[in-house]
Formats: C-alpha cells, sequence, structure tokens
C-alpha cells in the first residue's frame, strides 16, 4: 500500500488549489498514469488529466511529480509522491491550458524559413547532426516546469523549450533567418547550465550543451556575444592562464615555496605506486585558497600523497558555457601536457571535473579524473577523527550530481564524520543560480535562485550548507545573507572533513 498525493483545481468551483491523499495497491513497474487510473477507479475521485499514446511519444501527459517534470505514462510511481500539473494555468486538476506556448511559438516564427529555388537540394549526413541532436521534442513542456530560471523570470528567459527550438532552425544550414537575434531576445544568456531540463526531458535531449551553448559560440563568433562582465574571463586566461584575477599569494605558487623551503611534500620515487595529482581549478587557485590548504590536511592526517603540478591553467569551463571557444583548445592542451603522467588526476571543483570528464575529450583530452569525494570516500581514516557536533545540509553541485552523476559519495563522506546531524534540503539538486555565467552577468538571478536554496536550508536549521563548488559556495551564502540567515555558514565538504582531523 502506497500514499499518493495529488494537486487538486477545478476553475470552475474552487478558490484554490489543494492537496487530496489516496491509498493504492503498488505493483511492479506501475505508472504514474496506472496509479492515477487506479484513484480514479478505486475512490471514484474523478481526478483530470491527459493521456493518449501511453508510449512516450505524443508529450500530453507530461506532470510533474515531487516537483520535477515528467511524464505520466513513463515514471514509476513511488510512496507519498505529489503529483501537480505543469507551471501553466489550470483547467482542472492535472490538466493545463498550454495555449500560451503555441502563441509564442507563433510570435518567435519558428518555422522552416528557406529559399524555395535551393530548399530540395540534398544534404549530406554532417549538414544536419547539430540540427538533428534537437529535433526529438515531443512538447511535453515539462522542461519549463523544471527550470529554475523560468520560474522567476519567465519574461526574460523564455526556456530551454524555445531556445532549443530556435536552434533547430539555425542550425539547419536551410534556413536562412538570422535566429541569433531572436535567441538573444529570448534570454540566451539567461541559462545557469544546470542541465535539469536534459536531465528530465523523455526525449534526451540537452538543450544547454546542444542548443544555448552553441548558440552562445556563434553569437560570440559573430561579435553579438558574450555579455561585458564574461568577456573578463578570457581577458584574464589570456593574461595569467586564470579566469580570474591573480592575487597576492595563489596556492600553487605558495605551496610549492612552501615544499622548497620544507622538503617536497610529494614524493613519486615508488613505481608501484598510484601517481596522483590535484588539478586544483582557477577558484581553489587563485580564491578559495583556504579550501586548498584544507585538502592538504585531510591528506596529510590519512597518510595520503598527491601532486600539485605548477604551470596548470584553467579547465576552460567559464570559457565553454560563455561561447568563447578560441583559447579553450590551448587551455586542454597545456593541462593534457601537464598531467600527462599521472595515473589520476583529483578534481575539488564540480565544474573543473565535469569539464574535464565530458569537455576535453572533444578536444583530444582523456585524463583519468576523480572528483575528490570519489577518491575519498574509502581512504579516510574515521578512528582519527573527533567529534563535529554540529547540523550541516548538502548542496548538490548542477556539474555533479548531473554533470558527473556522483550524488552517493559526498553523502558517505558525512555519515563518516562522528557527531555531525545530517538533513537533506526538499531539492538538494535544484540549480543554486551560480552557472552558466550567471552569477556575474546575471547576479539577479542567481540571487534569486540562490534564496530559493537558502529557504530550504532555513527549514532545516542546519549550521552549515556543505557543497563541492566554490561557486555554488559563494552564491549561497548571498543567498542566506540576503534572507537573513548570516549565522549559517556555506563550507567545502573537504572544509567540514578538516574540522575533523584538526587536533
Amino acid at each position: 500500500m502506497i500514499t499518493v498525493y495529488i494537486k487538486r483545481f477545478n476553475k470552475e468551483t474552487d478558490e484554490e488549489a489543494h492537496i487530496e491523499s489516496y491509498e493504492i495497491e503498488e505493483y511492479p513497474g506501475m505508472k504514474v498514469l496506472d496509479a492515477l487510473e487506479e484513484i480514479n477507479r478505486k475512490y471514484d475521485a474523478d481526478i483530470s488529466f491527459r493521456s493518449s499514446c501511453l508510449a512516450g511519444q505524443c508529450g500530453s501527459c507530461g506532470v510533474k511529480i515531487n516537483g520535477n517534470g515528467a511524464l505520466a505514462c513513463k515514471a514509476e510511481i513511488n510512496d507519498n509522491v505529489l503529483i501537480e500539473p505543469l507551471d501553466f494555468p489550470v483547467i482542472k486538476d492535472l490538466i493545463v491550458d498550454r495555449s500560451s506556448a503555441d502563441e509564442k511559438v507563433k510570435q518567435l516564427q519558428l518555422s522552416l524559413d528557406c529559399d524555395s529555388e535551393t530548399s530540395h537540394e540534398k544534404l549530406k549526413p554532417e549538414d544536419i547532426k547539430d540540427t538533428k541532436k534537437v529535433r526529438s521534442c515531443i512538447e511535453c513542456y515539462t522542461c519549463l516546469s523544471s527550470c529554475p530560471v523560468v520560474k522567476h523570470f519567465n519574461e526574460e528567459f523564455l526556456g530551454p523549450y524555445y531556445l532549443r527550438y530556435i536552434s533547430k532552425f539555425d542550425f539547419d544550414p536551410r534556413d536562412e533567418y538570422d535566429r541569433l537575434i531572436e535567441a538573444l531576445d529570448s534570454g540566451m544568456y539567461s541559462c545557469t547550465s544546470c542541465g535539469k531540463c536534459g536531465e528530465i526531458c523523455p526525449k534526451n535531449i540537452n538543450s544547454f550543451g546542444d542548443a544555448i551553448e552553441k548558440l552562445r559560440a556563434m553569437a560570440y563568433a559573430g561579435n553579438l556575444g558574450p555579455l561585458d562582465a564574461h568577456k573578463v574571463f578570457k581577458d584574464n586566461v589570456v593574461a595569467s592562464g586564470r579566469s580570474v584575477s591573480k592575487p597576492e599569494e595563489p596556492f600553487i605558487e605558495t605551496i610549492h615555496k612552501k615544499w622548497d623551503e620544507e622538503g617536497k611534500y610529494y614524493t613519486d620515487d615508488n613505481e608501484d605506486k598510484e601517481k596522483v595529482a590535484l588539478f586544483t581549478g582557477c577558484m581553489v587557485d587563485y580564491r578559495a585558497q583556504e579550501v586548498g590548504y584544507a585538502l592538504l590536511d585531510v591528506l596529510k592526517a590519512n597518510n595520503i600523497e598527491i601532486d600539485i603540478p605548477e604551470g596548470q591553467v584553467c579547465c576552460g569551463s567559464p570559457l565553454l558555457r560563455t561561447g568563447q571557444v578560441d583559447v579553450v583548445q590551448e587551455l586542454v592542451d597545456k593541462n593534457k601536457e601537464i598531467f600527462k603522467d599521472y595515473d589520476k588526476v583529483i578534481t575539488i571543483c564540480a565544474g573543473c571535473g565535469a569539464t574535464l570528464k565530458n569537455d576535453h575529450p572533444k578536444y583530444g583530452s582523456n585524463l583519468n579524473v576523480q572528483d575528490i569525494s570519489e577518491f575519498l570516500v574509502d581512504k579516510l581514516d574515521t578512528s582519527k577523527m573527533k567529534e563535529v557536533n554540529t547540523k550541516v545540509t548538502w548542496h548538490d553541485p548542477c556539474h555533479l550530481a548531473r554533470g558527473q552523476g556522483i550524488k552517493d559519495q559526498p553523502r558517505e563522506i558525512i555519515e563518516m564524520i562522528p557527531g555531525v546531524e545530517f538533513e537533506e534540503l526538499e531539492l538538494p539538486c535544484q540549480c543554486c543560480g551560480a552557472g552558466g555565467g550567471i552569477k556575474s552577468g546575471k547576479p539577479e538571478i542567481a540571487l534569486e535562485l540562490a534564496k530559493d536554496k537558502a529557504e530550504m536550508v532555513r527549514v532545516t536549521s542546519a549550521d552549515y550548507v556543505t557543497t563541492i563548488c566554490p561557486f555554488c559556495q559563494i552564491n549561497i551564502q548571498d543567498g542566506l545573507n540576503a534572507i537573513g540567515l548570516e549565522n549559517v555558514k556555506t563550507l567545502n565538504l573537504i572544509q567540514l572533513l578538516k574540522m575533523a582531523y584538526d587536533e
């Protein structure tokens, strides 16, 4: 027996929506659509919902399940699940009025615009490879109801559905309409690159990577982008190899001076020993050096040796996400050369890890990369840990949970620390607003999403929010401060571990 919660509303009889609960018998493989039909049969509930093909092809049965868009005919039912309508005007229960979406498509002139004399020319497979990736949309609109930016800024950012639609034609060699201006006007630079739309898409369309990111690169090539605030990323990379400005005491430079004075910490004289190196990323090297020093303390407490090679440069993520791709190959090649002799490369920033794993292979680099939580989860000596009597919660960085598929390892590490009380956020994987160039380019969007996350933190009464992303750490702290929770602090997971190993 499971309990299913359904948000109900009838615009003809109800003043506001309400939640009703139903108990039904579950069977293996039972779908949400099956559960709705069973509830109507068992309780004569008369719940209204759409369905048609029952095979995930028509898109008519889109709903929200525990806050995430999904097809009712494909998603399996679970206990204590909340089923809600998509974020359109509700007609009755789970049926919504989608006409506004159709109207926007008409306004944007989303149809092929080509010369009739050349439209019949035969295309080669390579001519349509980009547009083919974004053509399989079934118009379920679940991406629009799952996008954290659309929730607050639906006038500025039309959402992944429309940017995908625009790219479908812009990438088609037959189309002659200038779609980039259309994309800019639709909020192309207001996407956080969180990947939520791709995660819930029943057709596995990567609306950011295969549509928005490519549109940004095309805008850059055509001198229509990026935003002014994004240009500094490239300026800094060209000047120093880092996407942020250089401080007086960079982490790598300082630690090598110390090693030179005291004798180098890392040794590789044992040929049988795994050679491991740390990729610091720009933030830990130039802005969040305390995270780097905390890592060295944790490694020392566990008798783990790693190297921190000099000369490493930006992973290229800030440039890739904002379309400034012309210097990325050079960055990839430099890092490939520096790390080529190591068995494993460890990252301490979710964005760096996702970029090294997912983007660098496209540029010819295939390093063996692990996030720090992957690396440490089976190596920590818990007998050396002291009690850390505090309450913490965990924020899943988008580029860790969705970008690398890492969710369990950080939680396992938190559970190892004696004295720590852990409570999950309502939506731990919801984007905090820091990515995709949003923190610098659209700070008002970044702050609004950070405040959403901070309100979830408030519910937990946690003392600390832990994560593995310097950008998330900064942005969530801004959100906490904005809603009056200045006493709650954000920590990198490594800093929390250091508290357990401090003498």
